[in-house]
């Protein structure tokens, strides 16, 4: 009886643990020391590489560096913690740049906190409704089209570090941001801009030196990041030349040496309820990210994710990181790559990184202040060009026009105006190519008579049409064309090469049978089967063929029903 009872309880725990069960858990079956030195090993380099990324975003965004850091030490922790992936990395990304810099220009601090914890809840029902596999139906146009333009936007806004230039605050839209540009090129600083300059070009040049080393066996060389190599560089070169750039600590006040608490934001509900479609946004980004990363990281370790899992993880760490200081947060291409080359093998590696993360600012908060903002424009802009994808704009020649101009119009509506819209435009334009392309595969054609015995002899009394496709509410009219076209005593309808009916096609089928009641014309609808015939059955649509079926059709019919019929069942 007691042996019952664990297994019952084991039972009813495994069902409980069904529909959220962290990736973690499989993992540790079978860990030992070897594979623990692995993740620490991964996760502090990844932890390292983490750590200019998640300043220069933050300070990207409109926000405080520490904001990035708070963001990859929280929700990095997370999403490895309870995500459904083994290897990812989650974190502040640059696809979020544009978005969370114009959440705070429009609706202020307070108000990027609610829309994030709100995203939080979204992703979460995603997850927990098992939505995860429908992200892979966003098409490559659409992904390929924003991601581009947010690198594009992502340079613009670096601009202004990039040059030294004294502006105040950056706006929000293309051509504001070109004009005050523009307006403010007499500002430029030439130290920043050479400090600048000399980083993306040590970003280069140590990136092809890693590539030549791999093969060498001073490979370990190129183990180090290049964006650590450019902050202590740059950052020892400013402080001993007292070179006259902007650092965090002049900009920001340099960064705190603990975690903040939890706060509550002060939020006006007049704001708070425009902030749907920026959560919409931010909820569809993460997403989209993060399992694009997932998938990446699949194929590079051979392993499978859980797609559910991990937007509940995504769910919970954008939910809880911007109560205590933290922006939206995904799982992040680069670091992931970062994390399997580096040897990490479970989630413990992303653990440890975030651990890295709080280690650096307990310890070295206050070196971290003399970073030069203009070495962090250079490696935001470095990051920018490697997200995009450039060689596909080359390769646009090669697709058809809808493709060509989905992925163009995405692009410039999110350069210009605003991702939420390009999204929007781009998936209302890919549906609308898909539709037209499936009912141009979906066709109708007469049948000759004289090729079906059971129909011979009666050529002028009997008008058969034979469909193909899917009869759906983007090719009813192929049923609308054989409507007008009706001109003899019996109409013959064939759908075995019918696969799919929607109800807008049983509609109007129904329409159809009511026009040949009107014009007293026998009509026959055969070949149905599988989902056609379920429809059929469903909508009551055979219940209105039945009564056509009468005892002084032409023999002929009689036999092409009965075989019809024989076939259907």
């Amino acid at each position: 009886m007691p042996d019952l009872n664990k297994g019952q309880q084991k039972m009813n725990w495994q069902s409980a643990t069904h529909f959220f069960r962290p990736r973690l858990l499989d993992a540790l079956v079978g860990y030992n020391r070897q594979r623990l030195g692995q993740d620490i090993a991964a996760g502090l380099t990844v932890g390292v590489v983490a750590l200019p990324l998640a300043m220069a975003f933050a300070i990207a965004s409109g926000l405080k560096p520490e904001a990035g850091l708070f963001t990859a030490i929280i929700a990095g922790f997370l999403i490895s913690a309870l995500g459904g992936s083994r290897v990812q990395i989650g974190g502040p990304a640059g696809a979020f740049i544009v978005i969370v810099y114009g959440i705070v220009e429009r609706y202020g601090l307070a108000n990027l906190i609610l829309a994030t914890a709100m995203s939080g809840v979204l992703l979460f029902l995603m997850g927990l409704f098992r939505l995860g596999s429908l992200i892979r139906f966003i098409p490559v146009s659409v992904v390929i089209g924003f991601t581009n333009g947010i690198a594009v936007l992502i340079m613009l806004s670096q601009v202004k570090d990039l040059l030294g230039l004294k502006i105040q605050s950056m706006p929000a839209d293309f051509f504001s941001s070109l004009k005050v540009l523009g307006q403010n090129l007499h500002t430029t600083n030439l130290a920043a801009l050479l400090v600048a300059l000399g980083s993306l070009s040590l970003l280069i040049g140590w990136m092809r030196l890693g590539r030549r080393l791999e093969t060498s066996p001073y490979r370990w060389v190129g183990m180090v990041p290049g964006s650590i190599m450019v902050l202590l560089l740059a950052t020892l070169a400013c402080a001993g030349l007292s070179l006259p750039v902007e650092t965090i600590n002049s900009k920001f006040g340099g960064i705190p040496s603990s975690l903040p608490g939890f706060q509550w934001p002060e939020f006006s509900w007049d704001s708070a309820r425009f902030l749907l479609m920026p959560t919409l946004t931010l909820a569809l980004l993460v997403a989209i990210e993060s399992l694009l990363c997932a998938r990446i990281a699949d194929g590079m370790v051979g392993d499978r994710h859980n797609p559910n899992q991990e937007l509940m993880a995504q769910g919970v760490a954008n939910f809880v990181t911007p109560f205590f200081g933290g922006m939206p947060a995904t799982g992040t291409i680069a670091r992931t790559v970062t994390n399997i080359k580096s040897g990490g093998t479970t989630p413990i590696s992303g653990m440890v990184h975030a651990l890295t993360l709080l280690a650096v600012v307990w310890v070295a908060a206050p070196l971290a202040g003399n970073i030069p903002l203009a070495a962090l424009a250079a490696i935001l802009i470095f990051v920018a060009w490697n997200m995009g994808e450039w060689r596909e704009f080359l390769l646009l020649r090669h697709y058809r026009l809808p493709y060509r101009m989905t992925l163009l119009a995405v692009f410039f509506l999110t350069v210009v105006f605003d991702l939420t819209v390009a999204v929007e435009v781009g998936l209302v334009a890919v549906c609308l190519t898909f539709i037209y392309r499936i009912s141009s595969l979906s066709r109708s054609e007469t049948v000759g008579l004289k090729e079906q015995p059971a129909l011979a002899g009666h050529e002028s009394s009997i008008q058969a049409w034979r469909l193909y496709g899917a009869l759906f509410f983007g090719a009813v009219k192929l049923i609308e064309e054989i409507e007008d076209k009706i001109s003899t005593p019996v109409l013959v309808i064939d759908l075995k090469n019918v696969i799919y009916v929607d109800s807008s096609g049983a509609d109007t089928l129904m329409h159809l049978i009511e026009t040949c009641r009107k014009k007293q014309v026998k009509l026959v609808i055969c070949g149905l089967m599988h989902q056609p015939l379920d429809i059929a059955q469903r909508s009551g649509l055979l219940a209105h063929l039945d009564g056509k079926l009468e005892p002084d059709l032409p023999s002929g019919i009689q036999r092409a029903i009965s075989l019809s019929m024989s076939q259907d069942r």
